[in-house]
């Protein structure tokens, strides 16, 4: 008997043809998944969501209306019974049962620079060791070395808090990103290029004055004095050289690229996620998974309405309200955007910043730096959706019950993954280090 089913090559012609919805794409898709899952190099990723600043979770997955610390916004009710989140998050409100909200989180790391190393290393700085970040860990982990894109794609990262903490580290530079978009405040920048434009991968193309052959011949004379180079002084340093350059060659040669042209994706498509860099950004991060990336963030900072993004130290719920606009239908979209093709259950999301922001409302009607207590999300693969763990106390100031370090979230995603969190990778002083460091206890509530 024969098997009916939908390939992407279909989808996207008819889809063209006009005879797909605008955002549902349901009718085709649970076909469309049968397809997804049958591909070979379907293997884990995860996505990271980075809310640059620090954002006000307060105002977003853990509301306070009976105090006077709860600002503004109301809690509305989720698709899930018993769980409420803010009225700034209508679509996601109604994903509920694809989330696991961690309302515990707790550190003590205030300051933008040494939170942002500590929330994407899981340790503090240290000046003897490069802690390696969590996209070059889960890189190692799960990244195929013969592939034609990058294991580590960072989207519009704004790395000036701290550089260390978007980088490989000790694990040396072939676990570093390829950096796409990178974020100088653009969204606020006037005449600033539209977000596809801002998305695409810099100096692909050879110079128009040189013939493909010269290229070539250039390219296999510079891998070669690269491979010289290693043979005479071999060693950890020269081999990460070597196989990064590899990579950007192989890179620079893959029709692979053009995963990063968003206008092959329909109009329709395109206008779901939003037509914010952020919004594009996450579109991006579903066509990189989707052609097996293991590891994609996305930033989302500052834009219109919002300029020093999640740092909202003034007028922080106008600007609250711009970032949770892009995030809700960003975020919302994305979800559906895996679960139609089949790739949300090999997907795990992870959405945080550096910390959260302070209860108490200030002079400026803004939200402090605030490590104490504030939440983080987790989504997609391994995670099971609908839970709530954690407590705050009826001010927000502290955890009440379950307290998160980031060792247990960072464990957690780990178990989503399928890794080995307690793994030692050699470190550039010549010992072995975790990929979590000791005393973590995966969160085992929001674990499938």
């Amino acid at each position: 008997m024969r098997q009916d089913y939908l390939t992407r090559r279909d989808l996207l012609r008819r889809s063209l043809a006009g005879s797909l919805g605008v955002c549902s794409l349901s009718g085709w898709m649970p076909l469309l998944a049968q397809d997804a899952v049958r591909h070979p190099q379907r293997r884990r990723s995860c996505i990271l969501l980075w809310m640059n600043g620090g954002p006000s979770t307060i105002d977003l997955w853990d509301l306070k209306p009976h105090h006077d610390n709860g600002g503004p916004f109301r809690p509305i009710a989720t698709n899930v019974a018993g769980i409420q989140i803010s009225e700034l998050l209508p679509r996601l409100a109604q994903r509920m049962d694809k989330l696991a909200i961690l309302r515990g989180m707790s550190t003590r790391e205030g300051d933008h620079g040494r939170a942002t190393y500590l929330m994407r290393t899981g340790s503090l700085p240290m000046g003897s060791v490069a802690y390696p970040s969590l996209g070059a860990l889960v890189a190692k982990e799960l990244g195929d070395e013969n592939a034609e894109l990058p294991a580590f794609v960072a989207i519009a990262p704004f790395r000036q808090f701290n550089q260390a903490a978007f980088g490989p580290g000790f694990l040396g530079p072939r676990y570093a990103p390829l950096i796409v978009g990178e974020s100088v405040f653009f969204g606020v920048q006037p005449n600033s290029p539209p977000p596809d434009e801002l998305l695409r991968v810099q100096n692909m193309e050879r110079p128009a004055d040189v013939r493909a052959e010269q290229a070539d011949a250039r390219l296999e004379m510079l891998l070669q004095m690269e491979r010289d180079f290693l043979a005479e002084r071999p060693g950890l340093s020269p081999s990460s050289h070597l196989a990064a350059y590899e990579q950007a060659n192989r890179l620079m040669r893959s029709r692979a690229t053009r995963v990063f042209d968003l206008h092959s994706e329909p109009a329709s498509v395109r206008d779901c996620y939003g037509q914010t860099l952020f919004g594009q950004g996450c579109l991006l991060a579903r066509r990189l998974v989707e052609q097996g990336v293991p590891f994609v963030e996305v930033t989302l900072g500052a834009m219109p309405g919002a300029p020093a993004g999640w740092d909202t130290h003034a007028q922080n719920f106008d600007q609250t309200r711009v970032l949770a606009g892009a995030l809700d239908q960003a975020f919302s979209a994305l979800l559906d955007d895996l679960a139609q093709r089949g790739l949300l259950e090999t997907t795990t999301i992870v959405w945080m910043g550096e910390f959260g922001r302070t209860p108490r409302i200030n002079p400026q009607r803004g939200r402090d730096h605030y490590p104490n207590a504030w939440a983080s999300v987790l989504a997609g693969g391994g995670i099971r959706g609908g839970a709530v763990v954690g407590r705050t106390s009826a001010d927000g100031t502290t955890v009440e019950v379950r307290p998160t370090p980031v060792v247990d979230l960072l464990a957690t995603l780990c178990r989503a993954l399928g890794i080995d969190y307690t793994r030692t990778n050699q470190s550039n002083v010549g010992r072995p280090i975790r990929i979590v460091d000791r005393g973590a206890v995966p969160v085992e509530e929001v674990l499938a």
